[in-house]
């Protein structure tokens, strides 16, 4: 009787008595099995596997994912339609984090081991815990879409948190120790400081200021734009990076006559010059003011303290006027409540902390209720 002619694939035996099987790919190819199979009934069994993925349309180009992991991700980067600012940084952290283990490996041969492996090791090495945390998202990102494009069936970054770190609560700079700073630190930059601390701009906000968008007399400033470094030292003047960044800021009065002082001295002449300038007529460069940072708070006996910190005071000052989370929103240029909650969780700590210290004193009081004679316990 003659052999049942096979419906799918073919399965040949091999002179070493193992054996071989090959189907035909949804794109037509004739595709081999990876490996050999040591019985025939094996070799049917992988071809039943791939005959149901091509029934249900779960099939997948065995050699799709073959292409290297820099390779990818480079292309990755130039499709994803978003700012240079961002791409630098993407470019930044596959070059230094991601790059150097997994460059050369096939997309398809990255594996959950893997992932782990390479995230202990650059924590072990000294890495920031949030800088891996962004590199580890980065990476995730990466591979969900070599899932979509079916080079791979899952992808293999499966660490719950690993795409957040926790980072310690930075500190948030007195008013005192904000005045401080700013009488340390350069006259041309004593503004800068107060407008960062007491509006909450952040730096790129603050070095994008045109004289047009400052009213004093009106007690507003107007954010139109941002300054991005990037890590080669290229410079980009863009909009803010959402439509909530556009925004209008209203000016403490306190801070009025600063400002008026700064704009006559040492900020471009005409509607459209720049607020803020070097000693040398250019854009500031964070890394110069820094510099000019540190030492000023070295003078005024404060440690710890980074520029961006006087955005926390701002933030914190406006929420303990008891702003709504919209107008704080608004403020700080955030489209979320998330970080608008975060400062009003601070204020409403503080206000239980004051609770509690009036609860202590009633307490105290209590304990010296008027004996018989009518006097306080003690006296």
């Amino acid at each position: 009787m003659a052999a049942k002619k096979r419906s799918f694939g073919r399965v040949r035996k091999l002179a070493s008595g193992r054996y071989q099987a090959r189907y035909l790919g949804a794109d037509g190819v004739d595709r081999p099995a990876p490996s050999t199979f040591r019985t025939k009934r094996d070799a049917d069994d992988w071809l039943a596997e791939r005959q149901a993925e091509l029934r249900i349309g779960d099939w997948f180009d065995p050699d799709a994912g073959k292409v290297d992991f820099g390779t990818y991700a480079a292309t990755w980067i130039t499709e994803r339609g978003i700012s240079a600012s961002t791409a630098d940084l993407y470019r930044s952290l596959l070059r230094n984090h991601l790059v150097p283990t997994f460059g050369k490996v096939a997309v398809a041969d990255i594996t959950a081991a893997m992932v782990r492996a390479w995230r202990v090791a650059r924590l072990g090495s000294g890495v920031g815990p949030s800088t891996v945390a962004k590199a580890y998202a980065l990476l995730r990102a990466i591979l969900m879409t070599a899932v979509e494009d079916r080079l791979i069936r899952r992808n293999p970054c499966r660490i719950k948190g690993a795409s957040s770190a926790h980072t310690p609560e930075r500190p948030t700079a007195t008013v005192q120790e904000v005045y401080a700073v700013a009488a340390a630190i350069q006259p041309r930059y004593r503004a800068l400081v107060l407008l960062a601390a007491f509006s909450g701009l952040r730096w790129g906000e603050l070095v994008g200021l045109r004289r047009r968008d400052l009213d004093l007399a009106g007690g507003t400033l107007r954010v139109r734009r941002n300054v991005a470094e990037l890590h080669s030292g290229k410079r980009l003047i863009k909009e803010p990076k959402s439509a909530a960044g556009k925004r209008t800021v209203a000016v403490p009065a306190v801070i009025a006559g600063d400002l008026s002082t700064h704009l006559a001295i040492y900020s471009e002449h005409g509607a459209d010059g720049q607020v803020f300038i070097g000693a040398k007529g250019a854009t500031p460069r964070r890394n110069h003011f820094n510099r000019l940072w540190r030492k000023a708070c070295e003078e005024a006996g404060i440690k710890g303290l980074h520029f961006h910190d006087l955005r926390h005071t701002g933030n914190t000052l406006a929420a303990a006027t008891g702003a709504s989370t919209r107008e704080l929103m608004t403020r700080m240029g955030h489209s979320t409540a998330r970080a608008a909650l975060v400062y009003q969780h601070a204020t409403a700590e503080r206000e239980r902390l004051i609770g509690n210290a009036v609860s202590a004193a009633v307490e105290q009081a209590r304990k010296q209720e008027s004996g018989p004679d009518g006097h306080v316990a003690g006296t």
